[in-house]
């Protein structure tokens, strides 16, 4: 080996510094024959049961909301120009308050004329009713024919439908002019607010949302790829981002019965079965769902699959009390556009690498570390 060395050094020559930092690199490996250990390789690890929504306590989590369980978009009856809005979001209201108002003058115009319209119905009425009880009275002491007898009666009964109808047209005209006046039908807490003073509205057209009191829940959205895991008065617990670590208990309500078109997720709601008194609306929440109950197995992102020598589906383990890759056969389920289900062959504890399989050989010394770049300790 020594000869060898020697002899590429003559060739090589001391022309250039660059020629002297490669001759040091030949010498290098131009020692007594020694293997060189090389340094372990750093690989990012996951456990299992943390690596796709699962919590360390066998639970699946998914982001929610926190909703009303009665959430209702409130708008007038009636068209017109919006004069005045008393309230804003956040606002608590009582049932009956006064949310909005709109011009009530064509309204009261309009009632007006169906009033006039009413009364001279009614005095065609009262008209009509003496003139059949006088025909009446002609008729039985047989001063008046039977035929005219009958032509008051037939007046009468039309004065009386006429009546009748305008009575009806005045007081659906009251019942309009009512409807420029937007209230709360319930107690509850403005959540949206979709119209300003001065602007024409439609009739139905939102101008508010209001969130009832009483019951909240939590919207969150179920996975395509296990929605027949899920089913409604499933059990669940929920925690919320500000009291972290304290969890309330709950069970689903509702599960949409069509996927969303775009996200292809299935919306669904959970209601809180602890003291709500003190969620408000809007917080962000988890919702945990126990992995027994939804059926689900583990789950790993596709960089954490491998296939083996045979063609079997492998992922790297690592044990981090001696820090040594170990390729361990699984059998999985079927594949997800997030992942895909192991259903045996692997423990939830155990550390498995998420990327970076590829260049590993089984037993090789590695360096695990996790997401922020930290070393894996072990217990």
């Amino acid at each position: 080996m020594a000869m060898r060395c020697t002899a590429v050094i003559r060739m090589a020559g001391f022309r250039t510094a660059a020629t002297l930092v490669v001759l040091a690199a030949l010498l290098a490996a131009c020692g007594n024959g020694e293997k060189v250990s090389q340094p372990p390789r750093p690989v990012l690890v996951a456990r299992a049961d943390a690596a796709t929504g699962h919590g360390a306590d066998g639970l699946s989590a998914y982001a929610g909301e926190i909703r009303a369980r009665e959430e209702a978009a409130l708008s007038f009856r009636v068209g017109g120009k919006l004069v005045r809005r008393l309230v804003d979001v956040g606002d608590r209201v009582r049932k009956g308050d006064l949310l909005a108002e709109l011009d009530p003058g064509d309204l009261r115009l309009q009632v007006e004329a169906l009033q006039a319209e009413l009364a001279a119905a009614d005095a065609q009425l009262a008209r009509a009713r003496a003139d059949h009880a006088r025909n009446a009275s002609l008729s039985r002491d047989q001063l008046v024919s039977r035929s005219a007898l009958d032509q008051q009666t037939a007046a009468l009964r039309a004065a009386e439908g006429q009546a009748r109808a305008a009575r009806a047209q005045f007081d659906l005209s009251r019942n309009q002019a009512a409807y420029s006046q937007l209230r709360a039908p319930q107690d509850g807490v403005v959540a949206s607010r979709q119209v300003e003073a001065g602007q024409v509205v439609a009739a139905g057209q939102p101008v508010f949302g209001l969130a009832a009191d009483g019951g909240r829940e939590v919207a969150f959205a179920l996975p395509e790829s296990g929605i027949r895991d899920f089913k409604v008065g499933q059990a669940v617990v929920i925690e919320l981002w500000s009291t972290q670590g304290e969890r309330i208990p709950g069970r689903i309500r509702e599960i949409a019965p069509a996927a969303d078109p775009q996200a292809r997720t299935y919306a669904a709601r959970a209601t809180l079965e602890g003291d709500a008194a003190r969620v408000d609306l809007g917080q962000s929440a988890r919702v945990y769902i126990p992995a027994a109950l939804s059926g689900n197995a583990l789950r790993l992102p596709l960089s954490a699959l491998h296939r083996g020598d045979k063609g079997q589906a492998v992922v790297w383990t690592v044990d981090p009390k001696v820090n040594k890759a170990r390729r361990v056969p699984v059998r999985i389920g079927p594949y997800a556009a997030d992942g895909v289900a192991v259903l045996s062959g692997l423990k939830p504890t155990q550390w498995v690498v998420m990327a970076g399989g590829h260049l590993l050989h089984d037993g090789q010394p590695v360096l695990p570390v996790d997401r922020t770049n930290r070393p894996i300790q072990s217990n």
